[in-house]
Formats: C-alpha cells, structure tokens, sequence
C-alpha cells in the first residue's frame, strides 16, 4: 500500500442519502496500478462505444471492451455487446475485488480514455439485468487505472452534487439503490494528456 500522503483515504459512504458509493481507497500500489494499466492498454481488445441516445446512432471517441465468464451478450445504451473470454489478469483482478467487496462478478466493462478531451455524460447503470426479480439494488465494482479524473455523481431529484477524484489504483463500489437515484460522469478536462483505464465489475442476470 503506498504511503503518500495525498492518497485517497477509504470511505463507507461518499454520498449524503439515497445511496452507498464505498471508497476503498488505493488496493494496488504505485508499481501495481502501472503494470496493469500498461498491459491492459496492449492486451485488451478495444473499440470504440456505439451507443444509442434519444433514437440517434453515436461511436464514441472512448474505447470498451466486455469480459465475462461466458459468451453472454449485454444490452448496454441501446445496443447489445458481446463478451470476450476473460483474460488471466483481468480474471485475477475480479478474483481480488469479489474477496475486498464481498460479492461475486461475471462481467467486467473495460472503458479506455485515452486523455482528458474524453468524458462520459450524465447516466446510470440501471440495464434490467443487473436486478434479480424486484429487487432494485444492485452492486457494481469500480477500478481506476492511469491518469486521475474527477467522478461526478448528481442527484436525480435534488441539487445535491458530489465529486470524487479517482486515483490509479483506487476502487470505488456503488451499492444499493445508487443507481435509482443518482447519476454519474467522467468530466473532460485539458489538462489530462495521459490514459486512464476503467473497469467495472458487475452481476448480470441471465
């Protein structure tokens, strides 16, 4: 664990109400969280997002890529993604994060950025599939890798807004009703000119 002191400190709850967004702080070290952003950048295979928005057909400047314990297909923003085989570290990683966080995994959405003039608007992981019968909560496991960028989350109904910086390294879980009432976004910025790696584990319900 590295012991900057500037490191991100672990939180139980980064939001005020209505949702849990645990900070687990940094689980890789410096070392770690390079070595894996390297190899992820050479090794994983990447493309660019198509995704649909008020009835419009959009390819995206952010590259994914989905792995996933089998040859499922994701309804992800409009369009149906199918999974890659999991690769031996991504699989290490997701054998790591389900023993921290204390929830199993089958899918990982891999998001490359690869600087600052790449974000992502407002929105929710709310796909169905990620819910059980009525169930409305759901728990999505976040590792950032790279460069630090700034996570927004904002209240659906309410002006409450909460910013988080991620950190190589660090991990984010959003649990509960999270995504009923909150949004989140990755703002742009022109003073990032490295890549960050995002991978989010989830449970998808066949």
């Amino acid at each position: 664990m590295t012991l900057d002191l500037f490191a991100p400190q672990p939180q139980a709850n980064v939001l005020p109400f209505d949702g849990v967004v645990e900070d687990y702080g940094l689980i890789l070290d410096q070392e770690q969280s390079q070595q894996y952003l390297q190899h992820f950048l050479s090794q994983l295979a990447w493309q660019h997002d198509e995704v649909h928005l008020f009835g419009k057909h959009h390819v995206t400047g952010r590259q994914v890529v989905w792995y996933g314990d089998e040859h499922y297909q994701y309804r992800y923003s409009g369009t149906l993604k199918q999974a890659q085989v999991w690769t031996p570290g991504l699989f290490r990683l997701k054998q790591h994060i389900e023993i921290l966080v204390g929830h199993p995994f089958n899918s990982c959405l891999a998001n490359l950025y690869e600087d600052g003039s790449q974000g992502l608007g407002w929105h929710s992981d709310d796909e169905p599939a990620l819910y059980t019968g009525t169930s409305r909560e759901n728990v999505i496991a976040s590792l950032s890798l790279g460069a630090t960028r700034k996570m927004s989350f904002k209240h659906k109904i309410h002006s409450d807004k909460v910013d988080v910086l991620l950190h190589s390294g660090q991990l984010i879980v959003m649990r509960g009703a999270t995504q009923q009432h909150w949004k989140h976004s990755i703002s742009k910025t022109s003073k990032v000119l490295t890549p960050r790696i995002n991978l989010t584990f989830r449970y998808f319900y066949p």
